[in-house]
């Protein structure tokens, strides 16, 4: 089985710049796809094309940029990424579309240099490749990149291939191991879980997890960064200003210090989304090392509770979605049955002692009490008790 492993690495300057080069490459590339193909379904619109020309395969525009592109004088820099690099990007661009046109996702966005969502992708060519030491990693074409966090990838690890990222200044790399670990379940007794806001986990066997954003360290940050924003959007405003009135003379402004504005947002952001993405982990895990026989999740409609403009921030700061993933991902991995409760199962309205279910039951009421059997329980934990108890029915 394949596991991912993400750390930070240390580069030195030299590498950085391939690092920055190749990453440029790479998005120029997704976005030339993007492009060529609108272009292709305009024509076809306008009746200059069969429908069969109107798409352009990655393979194809693969061959047009080696063939055509990269032999113009302007596009010589396209060699400063690897091949393998330059396809996995246009291979993603690929995937975009034909996800769009399955209805799974949306239409594929142009990639934009300062949300840092690109990578660059390193396949193993030969034995020499990502071979790892204790402080270091050998990347195909970088060569031998320190390790921040020592010892977290095994030395003895079969890598087939892996990614380099940048975010907020900062360079990680991502491996794919080949793993046979194995996770043995001695217990046949399963759990349910609950997910909300006042709360971030319910759980049926009595365990509570805490909305990690009520606490004091995460408002703190929080703070923080609604400063350092307002501090940017001053600087922008600024800029428009000095802009306008050196224009009447004949002159240009530079963007001084916006940049460097532009980092420690970046910053505050992703050292927010860091405990938050720690704490699923932590609970992810928790759980696992009860070693249930079974897991059950309510399936949540995120995208339909994001409609709600007064809850849409406070939901997508608890991260339902991350959770499922990881623990459905992780109870595979660690073979537990993972089920996932009917999105219209009335996990909340019926008892839990007797099954009835209780249709007048409000959003504001925080306390179940049963009409048949007369059962007195907190709301949430009676849901989670359900759910654990979906998978036996």
């Amino acid at each position: 089985m394949l596991k991912a492993f993400k750390t930070e690495i240390n580069p030195t300057e030299s590498q950085k710049q391939k690092i920055n080069q190749g990453i440029g490459v790479c998005r120029y590339l997704y976005n030339s796809y993007l492009a060529k193909n609108q272009e292709l379904y305009k024509q076809y619109k306008d009746g200059l094309i069969d429908k069969k020309q109107a798409f352009m395969s990655a393979n194809d525009f693969d061959k047009y940029i080696n063939h055509e592109v990269k032999t113009l004088e302007g596009y010589i820099w396209i060699n400063s990424c690897g091949s393998k690099s330059r396809k996995k990007s246009i291979c993603n661009a690929e995937t975009a579309f034909k996800r769009f046109f399955k209805g799974e996702s949306k239409f594929p966005k142009f990639k934009k240099k300062k949300n840092q969502d690109v990578k660059m992708y390193f396949p193993k060519n030969n034995k020499t490749d990502w071979k790892v030491e204790r402080h270091k990693i050998n990347i195909p074409t970088l060569g031998w990149v320190y390790l921040k966090e020592k010892g977290y990838i095994s030395t003895i690890a079969n890598i087939k291939s892996g990614t380099v990222s940048i975010k907020a200044g900062r360079y990680y790399v991502s491996v794919l191991i080949e793993t046979k670990e194995k996770y043995q379940v001695n217990s046949n007794e399963g759990i349910g879980i609950d997910l909300g806001l006042k709360d971030f986990a319910i759980i049926s066997n009595g365990i509570t997890k805490k909305n990690i954003n009520k606490t004091k360290n995460v408002k703190k940050l929080e703070k923080k960064l609604r400063r350092e924003q307002r501090k940017l959007s001053r600087k922008y405003e600024s800029l428009k200003v000095r802009n306008k009135n050196i224009k009447k003379e004949g002159g240009t402004v530079t963007r001084q210090n916006i940049q460097k504005q532009i980092i420690k947002v970046q910053k505050l952001h992703q050292r927010l989304n860091n405990i938050r993405t720690d704490y699923v982990n932590k609970t992810v895990n928790e759980l696992l090392k009860q070693k249930p026989g079974f897991i059950t999740i309510e399936d949540l409609n995120v995208s339909g509770m994001m409609k709600n403009k007064h809850l849409a921030e406070k939901i997508a700061e608890q991260k339902f979605y991350e959770f499922k993933r990881q623990m459905k991902y992780k109870c595979q991995f660690n073979k537990i049955e993972f089920a996932l409760a009917d999105r219209w199962y009335p996990s909340s309205k019926s008892c839990c002692h007797c099954g009835s279910i209780k249709k007048d039951l409000k959003l504001s009421d925080r306390t179940y009490t049963c009409n048949e059997c007369g059962l007195v329980i907190d709301r949430d934990k009676n849901a989670s008790i359900n759910l654990g108890n979906y998978k036996l029915a």
